[in-house]
């Protein structure tokens, strides 16, 4: 297969000929305009799913594993440098990440490394809409008339790219460990009375073991413009249900083109997975403490997949500033920013400075 692939599928309505759409909560291709149901079977089968040798693929992936397997047009957003893959056929398109109507055409060296697995979208834009305006209800700090704005209008589905790293673990390691005792000293106090206290020690020893462990769909995301501090707060994405990559869930949505590549993926998998290790290595070393803690360890049999995950996307404006709101599309599960009321914050502090006040009014009345 060429770098250049071609369009295998068209998931047309049987009905009007119009392009189907993947409908998130009737779980099939629909019409967008007569609303029939496409016939097309999609790929369901997770077992169809398959980890690629991450040593192999390093060196040079094939270009059978390489290409969308349809006509997609791939454009680079010139304001917020997003690089995103829809359509042809659609036209007037602004970002999706930021609205800058400045799109150019994007053009690689390489076709990207296509994603062999996906998590199709499960929550459907009117859920979205509940989630959001019940997070809003809660934000007690949140202006009054942002609650009352229709976000929902300009919320998107976006397919973002991810990077998921296999491994076997052996890791011996050695330490410092220090196990702790007392012993009684007197002082004088500040009238010159004498007292004892109990003053801790610790007595330090040499430690050494192992541990063993098998990761297991480390993800490490391919997104350099979702918002860094809300992406890991709506994850998990649970991997064991990803269905093999059919165009036909892709029909209709966006996909982020992904922006860290896979050397750059697998050195973040490492330290990712170099930090849980030392963890586990910490909870071997006995005693009441430990210093000096060093891993050596030695991972072995890596793997590698490419999948894409639904995020629902909310990018708005208050004022002079700019939010962003992330919705799982699989779970619903969100996080993200809103902006805060002056005057709300004004009378939340002075209603703390009172009840400070008044606290210690009262303490005083009673001492």
């Amino acid at each position: 297969m060429s770098s250049d692939t071609t369009a295998l599928k068209k998931h047309s309505c049987a009905a009007c000929g119009a392009q189907a759409e993947w409908n998130p909560s009737k779980r099939a291709l629909i019409c967008p305009y007569c609303g029939t149901v496409s016939p097309a079977e999609l790929e369901t089968d997770s077992g169809l799913i398959q980890e690629h040798d991450l040593v192999e693929a390093l060196r040079d992936l094939p270009n059978d594993k390489r290409g969308w397997l349809t006509d997609r047009r791939t454009v680079k957003c010139q304001s917020c440098k997003a690089v995103s893959v829809f359509d042809p056929t659609r036209v007037g398109q602004n970002c999706d990440f930021c609205g800058s109507p400045e799109l150019v055409d994007y053009d690689e060296i390489k076709a990207p490394v296509r994603p062999e697995s996906l998590l199709p979208f499960k929550v459907d834009k009117e859920r979205v809409h509940n989630i959001i305006k019940h997070w809003l209800g809660k934000r007690w700090l949140a202006p009054n008339a942002l609650k009352r704005r229709s976000l929902v209008d300009t919320v998107i589905g976006v397919y973002i790219p991810y990077w998921t790293f296999d491994s076997k673990v052996y890791c011996p390691w050695t330490a410092e460990s220090g196990d702790y005792y007392y012993t009684t000293e007197t002082y004088r106090d500040s009238n010159g009375n004498r007292r004892t206290r109990q003053v801790r020690h610790t007595r330090w020893y040499n430690s050494s073991g192992s541990i063993r462990h098998i990761f297991d769909d480390v993800l490490i995301t391919g997104t350099h413009v979702v918002d860094p501090r809300y992406l890991p707060k709506i994850e998990p994405f649970p991997t064991t249900e990803l269905v093999p990559y059919d165009t036909g869930y892709l029909s209709g949505w966006i996909v982020e083109h992904y922006q860290v590549v896979l050397l750059e993926a697998a050195k973040a998998a490492r330290a990712k997975k170099d930090a849980f290790v030392k963890g586990l290595c910490a909870r071997e070393v006995p005693g009441d403490t430990y210093r000096r803690l060093k891993i050596f360890p030695d991972y072995s049999e890596p793997t590698f997949k490419h999948i894409l995950v639904p995020v629902w996307i909310l990018n708005y404006d208050y004022g002079r500033s700019r939010h962003q709101v992330l919705i799982n599309g699989y779970t619903g599960r969100l996080a993200g920013s809103y902006p805060k009321s002056a005057w709300k914050i004004f009378f939340l502090t002075l209603a703390i400075i009172l009840a400070v006040a008044l606290f210690i009014f009262l303490a005083n009345m009673n001492a």
